[in-house]
C-alpha cells in the first residue's frame, strides 16, 4: 500500500483510491460563495492567499497559471464539480483567482450544434 504525502496531490491509496472524501475537502460545504459555470474561465492573479489552504486548493491554484475552465480543473483534481466550485470560490474570495463567464460565439441552443452533439454521442454507443 502506498499513501501519497500531503504535497503529492490528492491523498490516494493504490488499492482503496481517494482516502479523503470529497465533502471533507470542501469542509462540508455544498454551495460556492460565487456562482460559477462549468465553462467559466479562472486564472491565478498572483496574489498570495491568506489563511490555510488545503492540498486541493494549492493544486487548483497551480492549475490556473493560464486561463482554464472549472470543468477542466475538476477533471484534473478528480473531484466532483460541486466540490471544485467550492474550492475555487474560496480562492476567488481571497483574491488568488479571477474569473470570467464563458464566451458563447454561437447561439447555445443552435439546432445544428445540438444535432452534432447527438451524432457524436450515438457514435460512442
Amino acid at each position: 500500500m502506498r499513501v501519497a504525502a500531503a504535497g503529492d496531490g490528492p491523498w490516494l491509496d493504490d488499492a482503496a483510491g481517494r482516502l479523503v472524501r470529497p465533502f471533507t475537502v470542501s469542509g462540508g460545504r455544498t454551495r460556492p460563495s460565487v456562482a460559477l459555470d462549468l465553462m467559466s474561465q479562472v486564472m491565478a492573479t498572483g496574489a498570495t492567499p491568506l489563511g490555510y489552504l488545503g492540498p486541493e486548493h494549492a493544486l487548483a491554484l497551480d492549475l490556473t497559471r493560464a486561463p482554464v475552465s472549472v470543468a477542466e480543473i475538476a477533471a484534473h483534481l478528480k473531484l466532483p464539480a460541486a466540490v471544485t466550485k467550492v474550492l475555487l470560490s474560496d480562492l476567488l474570495d481571497c483574491g488568488a483567482l479571477t474569473t470570467k463567464p464563458p464566451e458563447y460565439h454561437h447561439i447555445p441552443t443552435d439546432r445544428a450544434l445540438l444535432e452534432a452533439v447527438l451524432d457524436g454521442l450515438r457514435r460512442q454507443l
